[in-house]
């Protein structure tokens, strides 16, 4: 688990002042930093095209192409000429030694991005649109230095983006990297130091990164046990009951001891589904919204989440009523992006579209858990975001092949597996949300192919 911060200049001026670091020291390491990851990641490459802006994300650009100069074929192109007083200085030391800036764009083996970093704040005129989609066009390796250009600090992405193979971001990792639409521009994330170790740069944030080894599987290391040990899932299923089927049998397969279908009677289920009309005493977590329909009387579901029991939610639910008076709980939701707009409006929180939502995820993400701090909410999306009073956890290694029916059913019956098993809401949803994107690798299909029984199976080699 990694910290995310939506700006570092607070740490660095922290350098400065407390810990006796220059800014120019600072830039030096930043330079070096991508300087070794170019000689050790583009050992073929004979040239180096570095593209600088006017503030200190282009004076970072010269001091590379000051430290890079005589090993590769320097192409410095000065987009803007610098205007603060560390990059006028950087300049100097470059043409020092030899380095004159070029007149015109053109292609080379590596392609570095030092235009405006994380500073940009409104879309780009036409002369530097014109830029980027030139850069977009070369066929070298594009790195970006600290954030592509046309991203911003909220992961905004304005019309015209650099699109980077790697983006080499400075000191610490920026949350802007890991919205949605940012996971097209972004490529490869490596975190540079700036010559004192991250723990030391770093301060406390509630914004953190998921890593591989944050999951961690139920498994079962007792001896002494039996199928009560491990918890009993009661999902509620109506009129489309497969979806229902698919939560169940991906809980089944992550640990919960029994799994009951609640509603009416069907007829040819898996032979290790248990269904019921009523909810079983015993019953550890409920699970209720897959495939739920609209026909589902709320008398009847009153009465079921009368009992104290742990739930998560999602879909269908969403649409019901009933749904507005269980906020108070501490319970876990799992919206896609339509869902959670639905949501906002209904809760007075806000009137957006869907779009408007995916270019602010961080935003009404904060809003939401703000104001129903005791919910965990999973928002779906290409990363996911989990958040829980007010502290907030991302996903990024979900994929494309995720993009399939069923999938989120799954996520919802393995957060109840989780539930069903003792865990506390947040670390479900944590964990069944690192267990469903890395099962989806571990079968290791084509993109396209994917299926929730693959998912489903993929579980088993976590």
């Amino acid at each position: 688990m990694q910290n995310l911060f939506y700006e570092v200049n607070s740490l660095d001026k922290r350098c400065y002042d407390s810990l006796h670091l220059s800014e120019d020291l600072l830039m030096e390491h930043a330079a070096n930093g991508i300087a070794l990851y170019i000689k050790k990641h583009c050992k073929r490459a004979g040239s180096v095209l570095i593209i600088c802006g006017s503030g200190n994300n282009g004076a970072d650009g010269i001091t590379l192409a000051r430290l890079l100069y005589r090993t590769y074929d320097i192409r410095l192109y000065l987009h803007q000429a610098p205007c603060t007083e560390i990059g006028k200085r950087q300049l100097q030391r470059a043409q020092a030694i030899g380095i004159e800036p070029i007149q015109a764009l053109e292609d080379a083996d590596v392609i570095v991005d030092a235009l405006f970093g994380s500073g940009l704040n409104r879309e780009m005129d036409q002369e530097n649109s014109s830029v980027l989609e030139q850069l977009n066009l070369f066929t070298g390796t594009k790195i970006a230095c600290d954030m592509p250009s046309g991203l911003n600090k909220d992961g905004h992405v304005y019309q015209h983006a650099f699109i980077a193979d790697v983006t080499l971001s400075m000191g610490a990792l920026k949350r802007g990297f890991y919205s949605d639409r940012a996971k097209e521009n972004v490529g490869e994330i490596r975190q540079i130091d700036l010559g004192i170790h991250k723990d030391i740069y770093e301060t406390e944030t509630n914004w953190k990164l998921l890593d591989e080894s944050d999951l961690r599987p139920p498994f079962r290391d007792k001896k002494n046990t039996h199928k009560g040990s491990f918890g009993h899932l009661s999902l509620l299923h109506g009129e489309k009951e497969g979806a229902a089927i698919i939560a169940a049998l991906s809980a089944l397969r992550y640990g919960a001891g029994l799994v009951t279908l609640v509603g009416e009677k069907l007829t040819g289920l898996p032979y290790a589904l248990m269904q019921d009309e009523n909810l079983p005493q015993n019953t550890t977590a409920i699970a209720c919204g897959m495939g739920l329909g609209k026909n589902f009387q709320r008398d009847r579901l009153s009465a079921i989440f009368a009992h104290e029991i742990p739930l998560v939610l999602d879909a269908d639910i969403f649409y019901h009523s009933i749904f507005y008076d269980l906020l108070h709980r501490s319970l876990i939701i799992t919206p896609h992006p339509k869902e959670f707009v639905h949501i906002l409006k209904k809760c007075s929180l806000a009137d957006i579209s869907v779009s408007e939502l995916q270019d602010n995820r961080f935003k009404y993400a904060e809003l939401f858990s703000k104001t129903y701090p005791n919910i965990t909410l999973v928002l779906k999306g290409a990363n996911t975001i989990i958040a829980h009073n007010k502290v907030f956890y991302i996903n990024v290694h979900g994929s494309s092949v995720l993009a399939k029916g069923g999938s989120g059913d799954i996520l919802s019956g393995l957060c109840g597996a989780l539930l069903a098993q003792g865990y506390s809401p947040l670390e479900a949803a944590i964990q069944a949300s690192l267990a469903q994107t890395f099962s989806a690798k571990a079968i290791g299909k084509n993109s396209y192919a994917l299926t929730p029984e693959d998912i489903i199976e993929g579980l088993s080699h976590l």
